[in-house]
């Protein structure tokens, strides 16, 4: 059935449905989102299920909007007015796109009233649909561009939604029935994050990152299977590291024109660490692949989903993310293809244990036949300790190098490990289990750490609890002091006694290698690693015992200072919980593909999960195409 002919089935179903007298002059579908515009936005609020009827019955994410939206100015004005002073709004975010009005308060609970009866006066006052935050601790400048940006492409983006909907919810043409997925990279390797996932009507790029190494980092993104770009229906993004995002602006410079999704928290990290991706390459005269503009070409084009949230992304493929407990917003993008045809699952990088940050990955799915599952710690002697173990490993080390004169340097990713360290080393300080000294953050990870608190639902509850409730926020604490100039670095590693968390966690560019040339000759220094080391970097090299590592044209460094591992703070699955994690999978898929990880890791899972449970498994290689059905 064309996409018309659809709207104006879909238009007399809702008039079936909404009570008489409310008005609805068009419906469009916008992105995966099927839009309702109505004269009546009042009557719909005052409705207080409609909403879940339509979506349950007519089997869409539904959006009502106005037909004519109040101007943002206006309805700020207005929202004061309904709203007590006491809820305390610092802010208010008009998202055209959606008609939701983001009210940014100290007090949620004031600004939503008793059984939700503020939300419904502020609907019935300006027409936008409210949503409510509490005002995040730590203020985020990634996410006040973005929603600047946002705002002023609002007309470009309408455009794009509507015709992304509209491809979205196309007639489906094709009487085969098959699913196909081919890799193009991160198989056998750790980075260069890349599958297309095809069917006879979609097909669809999970990830597109660079490898750690800069070795071969691109994905395979020239073959035949995936030209040309515009052909692509989209790009499902699973979590903000590197290794699967660096290169998603890098498809938009190449003619890619379409959607990429992603949670909230992971779109505003990519652009973050995209953007510092590109800073990084330049001050080391490195070739860049792309601008500015093609991250902002990024940005225009996303389109966010929150967990759970059930998505049509193409004429026969719905989308759920699912947490995957590694890094904020990182998840597991569950497909469900055709009519109950078949459901695959690519994990990115998750973790099955709780950690300081994050509840365990997801392990239940309504139905399940595959999985590509990422193998990092996938060996038979990929055992890391628990994280309390770890914790108390890094306070001896810690409390060792300062009681010797020392200064600790801890390489760490931006996202993920540097907010997990910080969050050991207060509480470290704060119970005397270690000395107070300054705790100096480098690189990106003071604006991380920012966006982590602005998303307080993808933390698990004890962490909101003492950011929100306790009043102790350990993001706050007074150890963390920011690093924020080359006159300031230079005073941290002539300075007093302390410790130093900085980017890039591989050691492969960024301020910690002015860290290491400036801390490397005192054998009182300590170079703790907390994170994976991927083959090809200096922190690999560093970590297998090179003395003399290179710093760029000539120059090398000298390694005195001492070398500690500290294993336990990954946000990767150890051997024994990968192999719980298949255990405890539900539905037990009938394939799984073991990939990102070093080839010896991803044989030697894929064998023992075959031993075990007796699934068939599979350890791909680069460029290899897998008939699904």
């Amino acid at each position: 059935m064309p996409v018309e002919d659809r709207l104006r089935d879909l238009k007399e179903k809702i008039h079936t449905i909404i009570p008489r007298g409310i008005t609805v002059t068009q419906v469009e579908f916008e992105g995966p989102e099927l839009v309702i515009y109505t004269d009546d936005p009042k009557r719909f609020a005052d409705e207080a299920d409609l909403i879940k009827t339509l979506a349950r019955d007519l089997r869409k994410r539904i959006v009502v909007r106005p037909t004519i939206l109040e101007d943002p100015e206006k309805a700020a004005v207005e929202i004061k007015k309904v709203v007590p002073e006491t809820a305390g709004i610092t802010d208010t975010f008009f998202d055209p796109d959606t008609g939701e009005v983001l009210i940014e308060a100290e007090k949620p609970g004031v600004v939503i009233g008793k059984n939700g009866v503020t939300l419904r006066e502020i609907t019935k006052s300006i027409g936008w649909t409210p949503k409510v935050v509490r005002t995040p601790p730590i203020e985020s400048s990634t996410i006040k561009q973005i929603r600047t940006y946002l705002r002023s492409v609002k007309e470009e983006r309408k455009t794009f939604l509507r015709t992304i909907g509209r491809r979205i919810h196309r007639e489906a043409i094709s009487k085969d029935e098959w699913v196909r997925v081919t890799t193009l990279g991160c198989c056998r390797e750790v980075g260069r994050a890349a599958f297309l996932l095809s069917t006879p009507e979609s097909r669809i790029l999970i990830d597109c990152g660079e490898k750690p190494s800069n070795a071969n980092g691109t994905p395979y993104l020239y073959v035949p299977e995936i030209q040309p770009l515009t052909s692509l229906d989209a790009v499902v993004l699973t979590h903000a590291h590197l290794d699967h995002c660096a290169l998603i602006p890098l498809l938009f410079k190449y003619g890619y024109d379409g959607p990429v999704y992603s949670t909230p928290p992971t779109r505003d990290l990519s652009a973050m660490l995209q953007l510092d991706y590109l800073e990084v390459l330049q001050k080391e005269a490195e070739r860049t692949p792309y601008t500015s503009t093609d991250v902002k070409n990024y940005i225009k084009h996303s389109i966010t989903l929150n967990y759970g949230s059930v998505t049509d992304i193409a004429p026969d493929v719905k989308l759920t993310f699912h947490n995957a407990g590694h890094i904020l917003g990182s998840a597991i993008a569950h497909f469900h293809i055709g009519d109950g045809l078949y459901n695959i699952a690519f994990t990115g990088d998750f973790n099955y244990s709780k950690s300081r940050l994050f509840s365990p990955a997801v392990s239940q799915f309504p139905r399940l036949e595959a999985i590509f599952m990422e193998s990092t710690y996938g060996g038979s002697n990929d055992i890391q300790q628990p994280r309390r173990d770890a914790e108390v490993k890094l306070y001896e080390v810690v409390t060792t190098v300062l009681s010797r004169g020392g200064k600790i340097l801890i390489p760490a990713f931006a996202v993920g490990r540097s907010q997990e360290v910080m969050l050991a080393l207060e509480e470290g300080m704060r119970l005397g289990r270690i000395p107070k000294v300054s705790v100096y953050l480098d690189g990106m990870i003071r604006e991380a750490t920012a966006i982590h608190t602005t998303y307080p639902e993808y933390l698990n509850q004890e962490l909101r609890n003492q950011i929100f409730h306790d009043g102790a926020n350990p993001f706050l604490a007074p150890c963390f002091v920011q690093v924020d100039s080359a006159e300031k670095r230079e005073k941290v590693i002539t300075g007093d006694p302390c410790v130093i968390i900085t980017t890039s966690g591989m050691l492969n560019g960024g301020p910690v290698m002015e860290y290491l040339k400036g801390l490397s000759p005192d054998p009182k220094n300590a170079l703790v690693f907390v994170g994976y080391q991927a083959e090809g970097t200096i922190g690999r090299r560093i970590q297998k015992g090179w003395r003399e590592v290179p710093l760029g044209g000539r120059e090398t460094i000298a390694i005195a200072l001492e070398i500690f591992t500290v294993d336990g703070f990954s946000g990767h699955s150890d051997r024994r919980e990968l192999v719980n994690y298949v255990g405890h999978l539900q539905p037990k898929p009938e394939k799984i593909f073991t990939i990102h990880g070093d080839e010896n890791k991803t044989i030697d899972l894929a064998v023992s999960l075959h031993k075990r449970y007796h699934i068939e498994t599979h350890s791909p290689m680069n460029l290899e195409t897998y008939r699904m059905i």
